[in-house]
């Protein structure tokens, strides 16, 4: 009677999803201040004040009909004018306006990609640690996820297993830098050795294979410079983009498509991913919201709070014994299970009101996810919670 993938999908939320719902009904219970919930990405960090100005002065001084109406199917043309001068000026991108696709953030973002890339029979590779919905866009595009392992020391790339997996069905690799779930950034050498690999399989293969880059926390970079851009590294790259973690903007949605007019066949391809728009219904992304991120668009989040953040949990789960992967950006810090079962991992953590995203979803089984945009507060108060999780398993006294 219905589509039976769909079906499942809906039936069974995902791990990050049900682990959040769960805090809300322990915080009802024992109170929100007892319950140390760390499963969810969603930015601490107030929006900058630009953004609250912005806004109002919009609400206050906009015509009404056009900021709430319709725009074009692809955005705004002033807004991506604004948005293509700032990635030429930001970076020496060669992107136009007529190259924007804007969306409703970048979930929205790589389902249009992968729509507009992807036919039957094709494979989307991932990179493990990944984004448990990478998967789910892949196989509604009608593709075949394939993974790669993680380097499970630094959690760059293993170029050795990802050789194995390209084949001339490859038809696009998603890369994430800074990563969610690890907070790993990749190094330029490993993204120059990324390209150049994908550039002799290319001309081995006969074909294009496509690097989509998933950039939502380009800005969050703790002790690195900022990442290289990719379309200057490798000509077929798609630039998906949301401002949700730069701006703090996770539930309005809204961010872009980017067609560098380097890709092959470049006319089709954007013609495609606005083909593939319409079919999924995503067009004309929040208009309000157009307007806000072309007025925000050179303003850059204050970090600061994140990375005392990430010191204090780093140094001190460290101390207690746990083996952790340092990040140097986003907001997640990636932990390694003093046992295999890392969902066996999480139940015990419970015990101790601990709330961790264990690691199967991602495809490196024998981590958790510690997601640190909540308060300096909550992390304070619950390292006697996880030195008390680490005694149990005798990692320390």
């Amino acid at each position: 009677m219905f589509n039976q993938s769909m079906l499942r999908l809906g039936q069974n939320r995902s791990v990050i999803r049900e682990i959040f719902e769960y805090s809300k009904q322990r915080a009802a219970q024992i109170g929100a201040d007892k319950v140390f919930d760390f499963s969810i990405g969603n930015p601490s960090v107030p929006p900058p004040a630009q953004v609250g100005e912005t806004i109002s002065r919009l609400l206050a001084e906009a015509d009404p009909l056009l900021l709430h109406g319709y725009s074009s199917a692809q955005g705004d043309a002033r807004v991506r004018q604004v948005l293509a001068e700032s990635l030429q000026r930001r970076f020496g991108a060669k992107i136009g306006p007529n190259d924007l696709y804007l969306t409703s953030g970048a979930a929205a973002a790589l389902s249009i990609s992968l729509k507009a890339l992807c036919l039957p029979g094709d494979q989307v590779v991932l990179l493990a640690p990944f984004f448990p919905e990478y998967q789910v866009f892949a196989e509604a595009a009608g593709a075949e996820a394939v993974i790669v392992p993680a380097e499970r020391e630094r959690l760059q790339i293993d170029f050795d297993a990802l050789s194995e997996r390209l084949s001339p069905a490859v038809k696009a690799l998603i890369v994430n830098s800074p990563n969610n779930p690890s907070g790993v950034v990749l190094t330029r050498p490993v993204l120059e050795r990324l390209c150049a690999l994908l550039e002799r399989k290319q001309e081995e293969y006969g074909h294009p294979i496509y690097l989509i880059a998933d950039e939502p926390y380009r800005e969050l970079i703790f002790d690195q410079e900022e990442p290289p851009y990719l379309p200057n590294l490798y000509d077929n790259t798609l630039v998906c983009y949301s401002y949700s973690k730069s701006l703090s903007l996770p539930g309005e949605r809204i961010g872009y498509v980017a067609v560098p007019q380097t890709a092959a066949a470049h006319d089709d391809l954007y013609a495609a991913i606005c083909g593939a728009g319409r079919a999924l219904g995503y067009v004309c992304a929040p208009t309000l919201f157009q307007q806000v991120i072309a007025a925000c668009v050179d303003v850059r989040p204050d970090i600061a709070a994140y990375r005392r953040n990430r010191d204090l949990l780093f140094d001190n789960l460290s101390a207690y014994g746990f083996r952790c992967v340092r990040p140097d950006g986003a907001f997640y810090l990636f932990m390694e299970t003093p046992e295999p079962d890392a969902a066996a991992f999480c139940e015990k953590a419970k015990e101790f009101e601990l709330l961790l995203v264990p690691s199967d979803d991602f495809g490196c089984p024998g981590f958790v996810r510690i997601a640190f945009c909540v308060s300096e507060a909550q992390i304070l108060a619950s390292l006697p919670a996880f030195r008390a999780l680490a005694a149990s398993y005798g990692l320390c006294d």
